[in-house]
């Protein structure tokens, strides 16, 4: 089984320096650019099914890569961002200022970052498991794409690459419309052949 996890294009929270958590916000022009880019470059590979997070920034992006393929698309809410509550919509700037400490633990110490109304790492990082796993088990020996988030893609390849949640945010980084490609063994482990589109020597 072949799985491909596909982060969402620009959107106009990123452009601005927003927490976006589970709020709304959409693509920006650029955006929109980056998944019709992205979708040309992988047209080739003809995916069994595709996944993807409910929330709008991701829907647009599935829909600009896949615009022939859009009732065929599966929308699951466990692919959704993390929870970031009362953080979202928030500028990083003023949180910073305002809430020191939760600006720090989330961009620096994901392992302390715990808020009340929010989703911790560890919170993340069972849900993303539990999900990629549910889905790679309804699709052995298939190609499956899945379009969903920055923080719940780099808590899943944190924890299948053997790594703690304090390195989280470690390089590469997730860009908007990064490419990464997992097959899942026969013994039904993980395994990374590329990560934020750059190639696993093996």
């Amino acid at each position: 089984m072949e799985l491909h996890l596909f982060r969402h294009g620009e959107t106009d929270w990123n452009e601005a320096g927003r927490f976006q958590g589970q709020d709304e916000s959409k693509l920006t022009e650029k955006g929109v650019l980056q998944a019709q880019k992205l979708g040309k470059k992988i047209e080739g590979i003809k995916f069994n099914r595709i996944y993807c997070s409910p929330s709008l920034r991701t829907r647009q992006t599935a829909s600009y890569m896949w615009p022939n393929f859009s009732n065929d698309i599966k929308y699951l809410d466990s692919l959704v961002e993390i929870n970031l509550g009362p953080l979202e919509g928030q500028l990083y700037k003023d949180v910073e200022k305002n809430d020191p400490s939760s600006h720090d633990h989330f961009f620096h110490k994901p392992h302390l970052f715990n808020l009340k109304g929010a989703e911790t790492f560890a919170k993340l990082t069972k849900r993303a498991i539990n999900a990629i796993t549910e889905i790679s088990i309804e699709n052995i020996n298939k190609t499956v794409a899945i379009v969903s988030h920055g923080a719940f893609i780099k808590a899943f390849m944190t924890k299948i690459d053997g790594k703690e949640i304090h390195q989280i945010w470690d390089p590469p980084y997730m860009d908007n419309c990064a490419h990464n490609i997992i097959v899942l063994n026969n013994d039904n482990s993980f395994q990374i052949t590329q990560i934020a589109d750059v190639k696993r020597k093996s």
